[in-house]
């Protein structure tokens, strides 16, 4: 069983930087796919980025696209989204998430974090 645990967050202004971690215990995930998910209030759980097992491919909404970069560390069992040039309608809880490989369903979530971007 693996379980996500983040970090990171805050209140930033409007263009500024912030950097979340999340951190898997339990098991190794080298074999998992590995992304980051927002819910921001009165919207639906919004996918922001995903990194593939090996690292080697990512994805990003396109609202995030430029701005936003998924990276991972699987010899410690991390996987980080840099967020810069931030906007007001970033804010949000944000939510890493793992998925065994070939899985379509994300089955692990972390607890959270919320991100406020102030203007």
């Amino acid at each position: 069983q693996v379980q996500l645990s983040q970090s990171g967050g805050g209140l930033v202004q409007s263009g500024g930087s912030l950097t979340l971690s999340c951190t898997a215990s339990g098991r190794r995930f080298g074999y998992y796919t590995l992304g980051w998910f927002r819910h921001a209030p009165r919207k639906e759980r919004d996918f922001v980025a995903t990194i593939t097992w090996s690292g080697n491919k990512t994805d990003y909404a396109a609202s995030v696209k430029g701005r936003f970069t998924i990276s991972r560390d699987s010899t410690k069992n991390m996987v980080y989204l840099q967020m810069y040039s931030l906007k007001p309608e970033d804010t949000a809880v944000y939510y890493c998430a793992a998925r065994p490989l070939g899985v379509a369903t994300w089955s692990h979530w972390g607890q959270g974090t919320q991100v406020t971007v102030s203007s």
